[in-house]
């Protein structure tokens, strides 16, 4: 194991009937007013958005409301956040809803804090230093946003999806309640899982060091992450499922798996950000259409670990069996695996392919995903 520093601040509150207790863990907190953040029309239809009023009310927590958060968030929509939360002064920000929702609150509670334009933290031309406190009931089990500081937003004008990260914006406290995430349509159910796996899958072929521990973790995450889906896909009711996939969610992207790991990167999440950022396509599906068109062009460099993949994963032995394999997982769950069945032309590849290298540079993966390389990617996709 290579020398690391793990510390993850976030409290997860799981279980039945949680989020009624959202106020209480507001008002422990310290915080008497918070701005109220949430997706389009499906919390108040369920009744959630009710309960969270009811729940803030009655622990004396003041709230604004901020509504209308689109999946692939938008940078407006923080800087309207930013705004309201000047304006009337709140101490914190709750946001009820999915990964887009909780990408969101993070990106508004640094905006807050900073005296220029928020943008500047996503395109690295200011560090973050400090943060309004924010908490999370979470509707959605997918990017693992209810125990990180990762946030990822969508620059309207530009079409950059970018992201920052920091241990400012984890969760104070997250409510996970599996009932709450048994509506999510089975669509949405695969990309979820296709978006779990990448959290891990990345670094586990990328890094230039994974101890054998954490290579069955992830193994281990991948191959539970692909049962529960199966189980959902067929009895979406079934509770004990349903929560095994939230942890399993949480887990994927919590900072646990790549500790002790080196020379990791995320170049499948670099590439599919272009496409959800030109396309608006959900987040998941374009993750598995550049999963295995990227691990075909990314194999040779490391061959064993792809064999291994094959081998613990699906009972197989070579490298492109357990990339067929995964590829047809991926086709069975319903998810897309090629541009398309996202409809998204292949003339189209040169465009995307400018816009993922921009992100590489940011995200300083250019020496290793040059535009031909990642022109190669989709290529194959």
């Amino acid at each position: 194991m290579k020398d690391f520093s793990y510390y993850n601040p976030t409290k997860i509150e799981f279980g039945r009937g949680k989020e009624k207790e959202i106020g209480r863990y507001i008002q422990e907190a310290g915080i008497t007013k918070v701005l109220f953040v949430y997706g389009m029309n499906s919390i108040k239809k369920s009744g959630l958005y009710d309960e969270t009023i009811i729940s803030l009310k009655k622990y004396g927590v003041a709230y604004e409301e901020l509504g209308n958060v689109v999946s692939n968030p938008l940078l407006s929509r923080v800087n309207d956040g930013i705004k309201l939360s000047r304006e009337t002064q709140v101490q914190a920000i709750l946001g009820v809803g999915g990964g887009s929702v909780a990408d969101t609150i993070k990106a508004i509670a640094v905006g807050v804090k900073y005296e220029g334009d928020v943008w500047d933290f996503f395109t690295h031309k200011a560090v973050i230093k400090e943060a309004l406190p924010v908490f999370t009931v979470m509707t959605l089990a997918a990017t693992a946003s209810e125990m990180n500081g990762n946030s990822v937003i969508t620059h309207d004008e530009t079409k950059e999806k970018f992201s920052i990260a920091s241990v400012l914006v984890n969760p104070v406290i997250s409510v996970i309640n599996p009932e709450l995430m048994a509506s999510v349509t089975k669509d949405y159910l695969a990309y979820s899982a296709v978006d779990a796996i990448a959290h891990v899958i990345e670094v586990y072929f990328t890094a230039s060091y994974h101890s054998d521990f954490n290579s069955r973790l992830v193994e281990s995450i991948i191959k539970s992450m692909m049962s529960t889906t199966e189980i959902l896909l067929k009895n979406p009711s079934d509770y004990n499922a349903r929560g095994e996939f939230a942890w399993i969610a949480t887990q994927a992207l919590n900072g646990l798996t790549p500790s002790g790991t080196e020379g990791g990167s995320f170049p499948n999440h670099m590439i599919e950000h272009a496409l959800s950022a030109l396309y608006n396509v959900p987040h998941g599906a374009g993750l598995s259409v550049v999963i295995p068109a990227w691990m075909k062009w990314y194999k040779y460099k490391n061959i064993p670990q792809f064999e291994r993949f094959a081998k613990e994963v699906f009972g197989l032995k070579k490298a492109d069996e357990g990339i067929y394999a995964l590829e047809a997982w991926f086709k069975k769950i319903g998810s897309p695996v090629t541009l398309e069945g996202l409809n998204i032309p292949k003339n189209d590849i040169p465009a995307i392919a400018k816009n993922a290298y921009v992100i590489a540079k940011t995200w300083g993966y250019d020496k290793e995903n040059s535009l031909e390389d990642i022109i190669e990617v989709l290529q194959k996709a």
